[in-house]
């Protein structure tokens, strides 16, 4: 997959921008605040649909403006794709595909994988499992489209059990039946959902291991372990029964709690450095190290589960890891034909130096 040419019209700071990009490496380069990032957020709405900023569709309106758009040409395979996404001020989001809008945005996604890496990876480390579920959840969605309507349709369904959780609470009443009924949509959509988690994090951590060991060199070995309520006494012969029983040891907690306090919306991801988390013992270097290594890990598994290969988005990674280890980093990603790669930084000369060295067929912007 190959985007072509994108057009920006009143995204974030950009009023009107063009680009017409290299197959290989693309880079954006200018003044802190010029606009470089909201770039490649374009991009990733091409990819999920949605800010990897985590901003409100609204919000990236440009100011006074009552609309944004992001229209790309797309290279697929032996054809050429349109994708437009439209947000007017006072409607819905619009995705389009060839002027054929999309019925639901899960539909969207997997079209065209994406993979970033950014400052905002330390978060991975140093936050709550929120965070690492999201992250799980996106690299799945991206090989698989009924994921995200699993994970969709268990969501809302957690929401309503709370909801009645909550208003027995509040009206001191009790009807168990009623709770009940959410038992079976619950039990059938997590348990999915479970399954696909553990087994794609099969699948990712040794990759993860191997992209460590080349990037670090280090003698410590690194682990991706996925945690679940669910992995305890699991029985793939009766794969609902563990979820059915830890909604029934839970319920007198649940309804103190008013919340469903068992399930895969508690689950999360740990690394781990010789089998201690790493961010109790990792230098800022392995950390770094690590988190390069995940992500490029995702790359390797999308671009096996969907035989695509997905785009490359480099956020500012200049200033947060030494020019060798960018060097090293964009070398390794270019010797793995991983694709088409875009890369922010402040320095033009020191885009180039390195770039230049590794593909001559790459492209310097000026925001």
């Amino acid at each position: 997959m190959i985007i072509k040419k994108l057009s920006l019209y009143n995204f974030k700071n950009h009023s009107e921008k063009k680009f017409e990009f290299s197959p290989q490496i693309n880079c954006f380069v200018g003044n802190n605040g010029a606009g470089k990032t909201n770039i490649l957020d374009a991009l990733h709405y091409l990819s999920v649909g949605k800010s990897f900023l985590g901003n409100t569709d609204l919000n990236n309106i440009k100011r006074e403006e009552d609309f944004f758009t992001i229209d790309a040409e797309i290279q697929n395979d032996d054809s050429e794709d349109i994708i437009k996404i439209s947000q007017p001020k006072e409607a819905k989001k619009i995705i389009r595909k060839n002027d054929k809008s999309y019925d639901r945005l899960a539909d969207h996604i997997g079209y065209l994988p994406s993979v970033m890496i950014s400052p905002y990876d330390s978060n991975l480390i140093s936050d709550s499992g929120e965070s690492r579920r999201k992250f799980l959840d996106s690299m799945i969605s991206q090989t698989d489209s009924e994921y995200l309507f699993d994970l969709i349709q268990y969501q809302k369904t957690i929401q309503q059990r709370n909801a009645l959780l909550k208003y027995f609470a509040k009206n001191r009443v009790f009807d168990k039946d009623s709770l009940e009924i959410y038992d079976d949509p619950i039990t059938k959509s997590g348990t999915k959902i479970f399954e696909k988690r553990r087994d794609f994090v099969a699948k990712l951590n040794p990759i993860v291991q191997s992209f460590y060991h080349i990037i670090s060199g280090g003698k410590e070995t690194v682990s991706v372990y996925y945690q679940s309520d669910l992995k305890e006494g699991f029985d793939p012969t009766q794969p609902g029964k563990i979820f059915k029983e830890l909604l029934a040891q839970s319920l007198e907690r649940d309804r103190m709690l008013t919340y469903t306090s068992k399930g895969i919306h508690k689950d999360d991801l740990l690394f781990e450095m010789d089998a201690v988390l790493i961010k109790k013992i990792g230098s800022q270097g392995q950390q770094k190290s690590f988190l390069i290594s995940l992500k490029l890990a995702q790359m390797s598994l999308v671009k096996e589960l969907t035989g695509k290969t997905p785009i490359l988005l480099l956020d500012d990674i200049f200033d947060k890891l030494d020019d060798h280890r960018v060097s090293q980093l964009i070398e390794l990603v270019n010797q793995e034909n991983f694709g088409q790669i875009f890369i922010t930084d402040t320095h033009r000369e020191r885009t180039e130096s390195v770039v230049k060295k590794i593909n001559e067929e790459s492209i310097i912007f000026e925001i």
